[in-house]
């Protein structure tokens, strides 16, 4: 299975999981008198829209290079990931205002039963935080993993909800509006995993430098390639799911300007056979002097 469809899959994952959890989240805090698990269940609802951004992001930016678009079109990866931390921003707002507006308005205890059906979202959300996270590693797809991320910041608001019902539950009358604090609390958590999210996307759209790794490795294969004496610039720069590289080789000053560009086609070929999350390789001959 290509990259490009185990991104497609674990989006659609995402979706279905959302719109399960959603409606779960929304009925249990309703009939259970939990302003926590209402807010998480919006939560909730902004992740599927975000879902589904990120789903038409993936399949736009891994359409094929054209004319007006010679790079491909990998770039419209860190704006969905911009939008999905908007949604984001916009959840954590919500949040924050539902939940002071709870805490001014005096409401019952929340269900005990409310607690069961949190620790099993916690548990749920940590597991598709996993495999989404899982999939935007093997992919290499910032979207993905900002998608991750939202189903981390899910189960960090509904751990919130928990504590908070717990807390207003074992001391009774008096702590009705420890969840809407809990609650509260998971907004500027969420807002602070924004960041973090919004802050590699930003690098990646503005081409900086992020990719040591992938560079040594680079240079490493690099001198496999007969002919290549040593290698100088290496630039990496991300596009969608796949890597551009510029980079420049050294070889035998002696030898004919065929050889050099023979040289250069075998080392791009070489590259691209070996890390296939290469999309192309620019590569410019230094004589060795």
């Amino acid at each position: 299975m290509s990259a490009e469809d185990k991104a497609i899959k674990a989006t659609y994952f995402s979706i279905v999981g959302n719109s399960f959890l959603a409606l779960l989240k929304g009925f249990t805090g309703y009939f259970g008198n939990s302003y926590a698990l209402i807010a998480d269940a919006i939560e909730s609802t902004s992740d599927i829209f975000s879902s589904i951004i990120v789903l038409f992001g993936i399949k736009y930016s891994t359409r094929p290079k054209d004319k007006n678009h010679p790079y491909g079109h990998g770039r419209a990866e860190p704006l969905i990931t911009f939008l999905v931390v908007g949604f984001l921003i916009i959840s954590a707002i919500i949040i924050a205002y539902t939940s002071i507006q709870n805490i001014r308005t005096p409401h019952e205890l929340p269900k005990p039963y409310t607690l069961i059906v949190l620790g099993l979202i916690i548990i749920i959300k940590e597991v598709f935080y996993r495999i989404v996270k899982k999939k935007g590693q093997e992919t290499n797809s910032s979207s993905l993993k900002a998608d991750a991320w939202h189903h981390r910041s899910d189960a960090i608001t509904s751990l919130a909800a928990f504590i908070g019902i717990s807390i207003a539950l074992y001391f009774g009358k008096g702590y009705e509006t420890a969840d809407d604090w809990a609650a509260l609390l998971a907004s500027g958590i969420i807002l602070y995993n924004s960041y973090l999210i919004f802050r590699p996307a930003l690098g990646e759209i503005m081409d900086e430098h992020l990719y040591d790794n992938l560079v040594e490795e680079i240079r490493k294969e690099s001198k496999n390639v007969e002919g290549v004496v040593d290698t100088e610039k290496c630039y990496v720069r991300k596009t969608g799911m796949k890597y551009h590289v510029d980079l420049h080789v050294i070889v035998d000053a002696k030898i004919t300007v065929s050889e050099g560009h023979s040289i250069a086609h075998a080392l791009k070929d070489y590259l691209r056979s070996k890390m296939p999350q290469i999309a192309d390789v620019l590569v410019h001959v230094e004589p060795n002097e």
